[in-house]
């Protein structure tokens, strides 16, 4: 289970890095609140990376400059913007991913389901 997760947790950052560098025209609209789509990618992406991997502190600061770092780059990118409420949104989504994937580690049941 732990190389699935790995392996969903590496196309999520590579999901993330496509949809916020292409044009903004070619990006995918949907129906969804723009905070939530932001929530509940970095969240996916936080969860996947705590199931798949430990060092889980490790991980929350990785995945925040990951936050930022994808931010950043959008500067670069004529028609994007950065936002540090997305800054915000995606920080708090990738640390509250990784503390439920802790959580979810200390129960001895998933423990024995990831074996």
């Amino acid at each position: 289970m732990r190389r699935l997760f790995r392996i969903v947790a590496w196309l999520l950052l590579v999901a993330i890095v496509v949809l916020s560098v292409v044009p903004a025209e070619n990006r995918p609209v949907t129906p969804a609140p723009h905070n939530f789509e932001h929530a509940a990618i970095f969240l996916a992406a936080g969860l996947a990376f705590g199931l798949g991997y430990s060092r889980y502190l490790v991980q929350i600061l990785g995945l925040i400059a990951f936050s930022a770092a994808i931010e950043l780059i959008q500067l670069l990118i004529p028609g994007r913007h950065a936002r540090f409420s997305d800054f915000l949104v995606d920080a708090l989504s990738v640390s509250i991913g990784v503390g439920l994937a802790f959580l979810l580690a200390e129960d001895k049941i998933w423990t024995r389901f990831r074996r």
